[in-house]
């Protein structure tokens, strides 16, 4: 009986801890989103002439890796963005590499 309640523990505290990354990865998606090159990345992506992130990424076009690749790259009138994404405070606070923080940002845009 003592060892299924520490385990039945453990795994609660597994899963509260996963969700606690998630949470985390989503406040810091937002943070870059919201604060990257002084005014966010919605001052150019909220305008509907403009490309829209979450409904690309919804409907399969821009998947991962070619998210990353406009970060690293830019594409037309986007900046290369990922120096701006690692000057962010929560980035540097939070000790993501550039691969944690495009996860974070990604999966914010994905959640909008």
């Amino acid at each position: 009986m003592k060892k299924s309640l520490g385990t039945l523990a453990g795994i609660v505290l597994i899963a509260l801890s996963g969700s606690a990354l998630a949470d985390e990865q989503l406040e810091i998606g937002q943070k870059i989103y919201d604060r990257a090159f002084g005014r966010g990345c919605g001052t150019c992506h909220d305008i509907a002439s403009n490309p829209q992130l979450p409904a690309l990424i919804k409907a399969g076009q821009l998947d991962r890796a070619k998210f990353e690749q406009v970060l690293r790259d830019g594409k037309g009138g986007m900046p290369k963005a990922m120096d701006e994404i690692m000057k962010n405070k929560a980035v540097e606070k939070a000790g993501y590499t550039e691969e944690l923080a495009i996860d974070a940002l990604y999966k914010y845009i994905s959640s909008k």
